[in-house]
């Protein structure tokens, strides 16, 4: 199946990426294609969104929504699953059997966790414990899984560092994305299981999900409808472009976290744990943020201003020293840029005349 894949010295070859219809499932598996990685993606293309766009991003990889091979990367190749059916995973993680996982898939979304708690169980919790179990049992060497700058809640002390105590989440959301690190961290104390989690900060860029504020706010504006613009713009995001975030997940890929010694702080452990934050490092007041895709549309924002929603922080700020000792890199594509690309693509998929 895989014969035309051109071989590289790497410490890992085969990889599972969950998610990948999703946004950065999608970025994440065209880069590591790109690298020479044999990637094998799942997805269980739900409603959550325009399953549409989840289609247009496999095919720009070459693949549909169903099982088959990539007819653009050779390295690729794509099954329909859902990571809550434990029967399913487990038969995929014995017939590939990965050297490395990178779990992205999760059902996301802070506000819509309020009103569906049960989809955040079932995937997030369910559904990791079943990867968990497949890496377990075929013994993979390293697992990679999404985490959440969520998980901070309303944490006083910026910018926010992964050895800080994260106890008091502020949604479900975040609580299954705790929920996650926690898991992770039993199982690599139990079976040995070196386990990496990310905690994603606010990420954007072409492709990206109809739900999200760069979406929403460039879709209403495109449209001349008013923008919801909660805590009356009393708001800072750390806003991460995708790309640097694919990137940082797979330079990480090969680090396989090791034991700590000494345990000075809740992100030091005996086991093979570790926890990163992903992001800029440099936090945008939203109002900004909002002028930013006012001069890359060429029009201007009609704001409804409007108090705190339920779930939701008033900054996010990541410390990514830690990261950047270990890789060498931290992302560094600044808001003008990244919006400057997503607004293009916007256009173009879209078809905007504007």
């Amino acid at each position: 199946m895989w014969s035309n894949f051109l071989k590289r010295e790497r410490l890992f070859m085969k990889i599972l990426i969950t998610g990948i219809a999703g946004f950065i499932g999608y970025h994440t598996a065209k880069k590591a294609v790109a690298l020479g990685y044999e990637v094998v993606g799942i997805d269980n293309l739900n409603n959550y969104y325009d399953v549409k766009l989840k289609l247009d991003r496999l095919s720009e990889l070459g693949l549909k929504g169903e099982d088959g091979i990539s007819k653009k990367y050779p390295n690729l190749k794509f099954a329909k699953l859902d990571i809550i059916n434990h029967e399913d995973i487990m038969d995929l993680f014995e017939d590939e059997k990965f050297d490395a996982v990178i779990n992205l898939a999760a059902q996301a979304g802070v506000r819509h966790s309020i009103d569906n708690p049960r989809e955040y169980i079932q995937s997030n919790t369910v559904g990791f414990l079943n990867i968990l179990e497949g890496c377990r049992h075929l013994k993979v060497k390293h697992l990679i899984y999404a985490s959440s700058s969520s998980v901070y809640g309303q944490a006083q002390d910026v910018p926010f560092r992964t050895e800080n105590p994260v106890d008091h989440p502020v949604s479900l959301y975040a609580a299954t994305k705790r929920s996650n690190e926690l898991m992770a961290h039993s199982y690599s104390h139990l079976f040995n299981l070196p386990t990496t989690g990310l905690r994603y900060f606010t990420v954007y860029g072409p492709w990206g999900r109809p739900d999200m504020a760069p979406f929403l706010f460039t879709k209403a504006i495109f449209e001349r409808k008013s923008i919801k613009v909660f805590n009356h713009g009393d708001m800072e995001r750390d806003f991460t472009y995708v790309e640097d975030v694919a990137t940082a997940s797979l330079k990480l890929l090969d680090k396989t976290p090791t034991l700590a010694k000494d345990r000075k702080t809740p992100n030091q452990s005996s086991a093979p744990f570790k926890i990163y934050n992903i992001a800029n490092s440099s936090p945008v007041n939203l109002l900004q943020f909002i002028k930013n895709i006012e001069q890359f549309t060429g029009l201007e924002a009609e704001k409804e201003f409007l108090p705190m929603q339920a779930g939701d922080v008033p900054r996010t700020y990541a410390d990514v020293e830690d990261l950047f000792e270990l890789i060498g890199y931290r992302p560094t594509t600044s808001l003008e840029q990244g919006i400057q690309k997503f607004i293009e693509w916007y256009r173009l998929y879209y078809k905007v005349r504007v």
